[in-house]
This record gives structure tokens, sequence and C-alpha cells, in this order.
């Protein structure tokens, strides 16, 4: 493993789940991190117990709805003010909604906490990460992306919602954002990756709704834990293995091969356009002038 000592790394979704058991074996290797949470006192809990494994380190959070377009951006620009480098980001903020929510922006919540996010998250990052490569990027998907494909006429679920359905759609979402991020840095010495960490023992899904959470609680007694979870986040942050490796999906720390429609480069080409068109910022501006072939 490569020696954290000096890192910066910002995750989100790190107060619970597979990002508290991630963010806690960094910080233990020596990593400062930069969290963004939405509740205050989950929140401060987490940073107290990263103060608590090893001193020395000043880890810091800001608190945003990562359900708001307004609220990535802000939280986006918070932090490169914050932050004169930043050697990995970690997009890991998720959740799954029985029920279909719009935001005040007009998303789909699901959409827009799940997918959005990691694109305005990303986007606003761009010059630290490019600046501070080697770096690396790693989004959180899942095997629940097979079986999906997204609808471009629909991209917001207005018809026949299902909550697992949204929830699927996002993750094949990420792994076409990858897929299409890895594309565009090429060459620029920052890697995008993405990984399941498989059916993990965590609060995902308890605030669902209805038959939805009761079904998932019941599921989740056969489930990993979350530090079986986080492993693979662990190893794409910091493992020399896949220093060089982008545009991948891991599973078990190991390259995977996800479903048929998330390998479509058309797809993800078009799914950046429209999210871009969403965030309200330049397709083409992240990188400018690099390459848009598809990653290898």
């Amino acid at each position: 493993m490569e020696n954290m000592e000096g890192k910066v790394v910002v995750v989100t979704g790190a107060t619970s789940g597979i990002g508290l058991a991630g963010v806690e074996r960094l910080a233990a290797e020596g990593a400062r991190l930069v969290l963004v949470a939405r509740d205050p006192r989950r929140g401060d809990a987490t940073l107290a117990r990263l103060a608590s494994i090893k001193s020395g380190l000043t880890h810091t959070i800001h608190y945003a709805d990562l359900t708001l377009l307004s609220e990535m951006k802000r939280v986006a620009s918070e932090i490169f003010q914050a932050e004169p480098r930043i050697d990995v980001l970690i997009n890991n903020a998720g959740a799954l909604f029985g029920d279909r929510q719009t935001t005040e922006d007009g998303l789909e919540r699901t959409f827009a906490l799940n997918h959005m996010s990691y694109f305005v998250l990303t986007h606003g990052l761009r010059e630290r990460l490019l600046a501070s490569a080697p770096a690396r990027v790693i989004n959180t998907s899942s095997d629940a992306h097979s079986g999906k494909k997204v609808d471009f006429t629909d991209l917001q679920y207005s018809r026949g919602y299902k909550g697992f359905s949204a929830y699927g759609r996002s993750k094949l979402c990420n792994i076409l954002f990858t897929r299409e991020l890895a594309s565009r840095l090429s060459g620029t010495g920052v890697t995008a990756n993405c990984f399941h960490p498989g059916f993990v023992n965590t609060r995902f899904g308890d605030d669902s709704g209805g038959l939805m959470s009761y079904g998932i609680r019941i599921g989740k007694t056969f489930a990993l834990t979350p530090e079986q979870g986080a492993e693979t986040m662990v190893y794409l942050a910091w493992s020399p293995e896949v220093a060089s490796v982008s545009g991948a999906y891991f599973y078990k720390c190991r390259r995977a091969t996800p479903s048929k429609e998330a390998q479509n480069a058309e797809s993800a080409r078009r799914l950046w356009a429209e999210s871009a068109r969403l965030a309200g910022v330049d397709e083409n501006e992240f990188p400018p002038g690099l390459s848009t072939a598809p990653a290898a």
C-alpha cells in the first residue's frame, strides 16, 4: 500500500456505513480527511472518532444538502478555497427513496443525490485534482445497476416510479459517469474508478418507507459489515496496483465486468451532456482541451 501520510482525501457520505468505515481506515494510515455531510450531530461524532484514531491530523467537515444543485456547488467552492491540494475524491453519498420526490431544482431526488452530486462536486474540484496529480476519483456504484437502462426521455422518472429501479438507474449513471470522466482525464495523471461494495449492513434504506424499509432490514441480517464493504473503497484510494488504472469497475478489490449497458460509450457521453445541462456548466469544461476518446 502507498503511504497516505500527508494525503488529503475528500469524502461524501462518510458519517455512517462504508463511508465511515473507509475514512477510519484512511485516517489510521495518516490521511487527512475532508468530509461532506448533512447531519451536524453525526458529523461532529465522526470528527471526534477520527481525532481519536491518530493524533496530529486536523480533519475538517463541510455541511450541505447534496440533493440541491446550489448546495453541491457551494460546498465544492468552499472545499476548493480551503484546500490547496486534493489527492483523492470519494463520491460515496447515496440513498434509496421508496416514493418519488423532487427537489426544488425539479430533479428526482435519487438521481440528484446519487448521480448529480457526484458530477457537480467533481466538476467543482477539477482544478484541484488536476493540479494535485497523481490524484484519484472514486465513485460508489452497485451491482443494482444490472438490468437497468438510462431513459433519456424521462431522466427524472416521472412515469411509473419504483424505488429500487430508480436506485439501480442511479448506480448505472455512476458507472457511465466514471467511464466518461476517465476518458476526459486521460493523460492528466488523475484516474477515475468505481466499485460495488456488496450488500452491506448500514443505514441504507432505513428511511425509504413502508414495506421497502422492512424488507431491507430483514435482508441486512445476512449482509456484510461496513468494514468489509469499505475494503474496495480503501483499496482504490491507496493501492499502487491501481495507480494507472482508470475507467474500471471493481468488486472485492478486483476488476469486474459491469452490465453491457454500463459499457455503452454513447450513453456515457449523452449522460455527461445532460448532466452538464442540468448543472448549468459547459460539458467540455472538464478538463479543457483533452480527448474524449473511450477509456481503455
